[in-house]
């Protein structure tokens, strides 16, 4: 496969047949390309992962990381795929074996320079419709955490910072320690800042040039997968 996101629109039928090695999630039956995550990114996930997984240790419950296949709206059009971070699922009928069909209970997604905009508007919309109880959008770099509950059809959002311990609410007694998934951040730190600046001078370089946000959001992802 190749410019894929540049075509038509797609199903996961189209998509399962891909054997390119690059990522992609489907949004709306358009290719997204996934740039490969930060060694940042990869901390705050493996721990919050560890916490999960250990709580959920012989419980019905279950925790997945990417890539693994949610397949958003598989009950009507099946054009929606993304591979959450780290995700919770509590209903055993909505797996088939390749991916999961339907809202995982709990979503947790890490930002990165790459893909901000990505995760902050287009994927909460997502999960919201979805039915996703509860989304996190985790920050590694100014180590804060938005945690969405969804009550009503409606996400009703809380702020966590660094050393705050974060209710689980769909995962009865489960806490997550916020100073344990940024503790080796601060190494990280310097390299992650430095990496955002280089991403604001490019975002800034490309709209000097007359793009549209979800063109310079096309190039950016692009430039990423290539380097």
């Amino acid at each position: 496969m190749s410019n894929l996101a540049e075509q038509k629109r797609y199903t996961y039928a189209d998509y399962a047949q891909w054997d390119d090695k690059t990522r992609y999630e489907l949004i709306n039956g358009i290719a997204h390309a996934m740039a490969s995550p930060s060694r940042l990114h990869q901390k705050a996930s493996g721990e919050i992962f560890r916490q999960l997984s250990n709580f959920l240790r012989g419980k019905t419950c279950e925790v997945y990381h990417a890539p693994f296949d949610v397949r958003l709206n598989a009950d009507s059009f099946d054009n929606i795929v993304v591979q959450p971070d780290v995700f919770v699922v509590c209903d055993e009928s909505k797996h088939d074996g390749k991916s999961v069909i339907g809202a995982p209970d709990m979503v947790i997604e890490i930002l990165s320079p790459s893909n901000p905009r990505h995760d902050m508007f287009i994927k909460t919309m997502l999960y919201r419709k979805a039915g996703v109880r509860e989304y996190w959008i985790i920050d590694p770099i100014n180590k804060n955490v938005q945690a969405f509950i969804l009550e009503s059809g409606k996400y009703i959002v809380s702020d966590y910072n660094d050393g705050d311990i974060i209710p689980v609410h769909v995962l009865e007694g489960c806490e997550i320690n916020l100073a344990d998934v940024f503790y080796h951040t601060a190494e990280s730190e310097l390299a992650a800042n430095n990496e955002l600046e280089i991403s604001q001078k490019i975002i800034k370089a490309f709209k000097e040039t007359g793009l549209n946000d979800e063109q310079i959001e096309k190039a950016i992802k692009k430039l990423y997968n290539e380097y």
